[in-house]
């Protein structure tokens, strides 16, 4: 399927940023109807009882930040508002400095409920909103969130049985403190590694409980080997959401074996976690070549514990379900330092991503996710990533058509100063727990990256978050490596820091940016520099996380930023990728065009600010020349099974 947008959409996106079409609508009350939700979800894995808070949406900018005085979320007239649809990005089509910079935005849907029985709790999930949210339900603040691309709940006190009002107020605005940072720059522009894009950015659902909810569910398989049985752990955490204690009865299945969680009695608002561990005889294996899945059913019945006056024993009411794919297969660091998976070595080809569009910003739609996962399937990929939590159904994607998710936070390029703040580095944690409970179910997941290019030379602070990083991937999730990308500069690279990380992960832009004082400006030394990565951690899998040069015309092989540097680049580099064994992969630095920040242009002289120029799709996902080279060096690379790893290179300076 192309995504290639109109003439017409081009033209309006050009002449008529957001900002500018939202001052451009006319001033009286928008027609304006509330609506009940659409009993649908946008992705499968998950609780029973969604609703997908879909329809017409209201929208208004707050620029002088006088919503909360003015009380936008108690208002019943809809003047000022204006119709907007959810997922949005309030930025998509304005490239200013003011939209980088973020600002105040409020939603608003007048709704009603799609299920009228009584004792029902309902709760508002939101999957991503940048950066912070407070959620209001009918004018009362019922809760909040800091932190995009990972979702959130809120319980709804206070519900109405005929029209409810919920408004929710955004502030994309980031200081350098946040994650990832935002302030200003060099020259005084906003900083930024991609677009700062503002708003609701994935979709909104209500989800319905009937006593007691599945508040969290935990599937973990571990396979002592190949070819022998699987332990699969179950973990449910159950909540009750009624007014009278509970006692709740769990079962389920995992493929075609049975579940049993077993029994335990709730207090009103309080929860409880069943845990089994179950096996299953003889496992098909997930792998990138045979994605096999299994599905996993959790169903439970809750009545009221102790009974009435009347002695009667309260009659058991069934508890909305929960449903997920799980994959079982085993990931280890092999003695010799090589990535392995199922005990086939790996060296990975495959590509950044960014959820961003030209015409709808990072509200981005699943079938531009579909084109993401295709896409690099054709292109021979078997990883992706990028820096922040990817959407659930692009994961779910992920499952199915077998591609494994480098899975990162966005903790990049956090200064020191703010990363030794007990608060920062706390938000931080909070982070890389979310991303493991939101995504650790998903088999594509391959490994937990900590974050992408901190300090070069990393002090106290830096080794203080990375030791206490590392050790939260491993009390919650041991069944996968922990890695952090690293900026890949010969002069940095062996630190007593990294010893925590179960790999290694640089990123190399060797013949590409000049880094300091010219030490990265030579391709020929991109070789050097990944046998001295290898000398320095022997014993630890190297994977190439980022690297990659723009294109955007047509021009001279020596002229940066043509297409026919752009194929000497990469074909130099995997060259040079292609002689190291050891490497458990090589992710090219991205798959699509995307927004960076103001001025951005990438090391190109002739960059067109603020799009990232290096991937084989342009903005409009038309084909760039080097689309075939990448496809055919992929296809051509042995990544499952690959070659043994050479006796290391010699030994390294000492690490500091």
């Amino acid at each position: 399927m192309r995504f290639l947008p109109t003439i017409a959409l081009l033209a309006l996106s050009a002449a008529l940023p957001s900002a500018a079409l939202a001052q451009a609508t006319p001033t009286p009350a928008p027609t304006y109807r509330p609506s009940t939700p659409s009993a649908k979800t946008l992705y499968e894995d998950g609780n029973e009882g969604r609703f997908l808070v879909d329809g017409q949406w209201l929208f208004r900018r707050d620029p002088g930040d006088a919503g909360v005085r003015r009380k936008f979320f108690d208002q019943s007239s809809t003047r000022g508002w204006t119709i907007a649809a959810v997922p949005n990005d309030w930025t998509a089509g304005d490239l200013s400095i003011e939209s980088m910079r973020g600002g105040v935005g409020w939603y608003r849907k007048d709704f009603r409920l799609p299920d009228k029985r009584s004792g029902l709790a309902w709760l508002a999930r939101f999957e991503s909103v940048n950066y912070r949210a407070i959620v209001y339900l009918n004018g009362r603040k019922v809760g909040g969130h800091t932190g995009a691309n990972l979702p959130f709940e809120v319980a709804l006190q206070g519900l109405k049985k005929g029209v409810n009002r919920l408004v929710v107020r955004v502030d994309s605005r980031r200081a350098p403190s946040d994650l990832p940072p935002g302030g200003n720059g060099l020259e005084g522009l906003p900083r930024g590694g991609w677009w700062n894009a503002s708003g609701l950015l994935r979709e909104v659902y209500l989800r319905r409980v009937d006593q007691v909810d599945f508040e969290r569910v935990r599937v973990t398989p571990t396979l002592q080997s190949v070819g022998g049985p699987a332990r699969v752990e179950v973990e449910a955490t159950l909540r009750n959401r009624s007014r009278e204690r509970q006692a709740v009865k769990v079962s389920g299945r995992y493929g075609s074996v049975a579940i049993k969680l077993g029994s335990t009695t709730i207090a009103p608002g309080d929860d409880r976690v069943l845990k089994r561990t179950i096996t299953v005889p003889s496992p098909r294996l997930w792998s990138p070549d045979q994605p096999n899945l299994y599905t996993v059913t959790l169903d439970g019945a809750a009545r009221q514990a102790g009974g009435g006056g009347s002695g009667r024993r309260a009659r058991a009411q069934a508890m909305e379900g929960y449903e997920l794919r799980s994959g079982i297969r085993r990931i280890e660091v092999t003695p010799d330092g090589r990535l392995a998976l199922n005990g086939r070595i790996l060296n990975l080809r495959g590509f950044g991503l960014h959820e961003d569009n030209v015409n709808t910003g990072a509200a981005v739609t699943n079938e531009l996710r579909d084109f993401y996962v295709n896409s690099a399937k054709e292109l021979g990929a078997t990883i992706l990533r990028s820096h922040y939590p990817m959407s659930p159904y692009l994961h779910e994607q992920a499952d199915r058509k077998g591609l494994l998710i480098f899975s990162e936070i966005p903790v990049w390029s956090v200064g020191s100063i703010y990363l030794q703040r007990a608060r920062v580095k706390q938000a931080a944690l909070d982070q890389l727990r979310e991303n493991i409970f939101a995504n650790g179910n998903h088999p594509s997941v391959l490994s937990w990256s900590l974050g992408n290019e901190l300090s070069s030379k990393p002090g106290p602070p830096e080794e203080t978050y990375i030791s206490a990083a590392a050790r939260a991937v491993k009390q919650l999730d041991p069944t996968r490596p922990v890695t952090m990308a690293l900026i890949g500069y010969p002069s940095d690279v062996c630190r007593t820091a990294y010893r925590p990380l179960d790999y290694i992960s640089v990123n190399t832009y060797f013949g590409w940016y000049p880094g300091p004082v010219g030490q990265t400006a030579d391709y020929e030394q991109l070789s050097a520099f990944l046998d001295q990565v290898r000398a320095c951690y022997p014993n630890k899998p190297l994977m190439v996380t980022e690297f990659g040069a723009e294109g955007n015309r047509s021009g001279p092989p020596e002229e940066k930023g043509t297409f026919e540097f752009q194929a000497d680049y990469v074909n130099t580099t995997l060259g040079v990728f292609n002689t190291k064994p050891y490497l458990a992969g090589a992710i090219y630095w991205t798959l699509q065009e995307f927004r960076v920040r103001p001025g951005y242009t990438g090391g190109n002289p002739r960059g067109e600010a603020p799009w990232h120029q290096k991937g084989p799709f342009d903005r409009n996902a038309a084909r760039k020349p080097i689309f075939g080279q990448l496809q055919q060096a992929y296809t051509q690379t042995q990544q499952l099974d690959a070659p043994a790893a050479p006796a290391p290179p010699p030994a390294a300076p000492a690490q500091r």
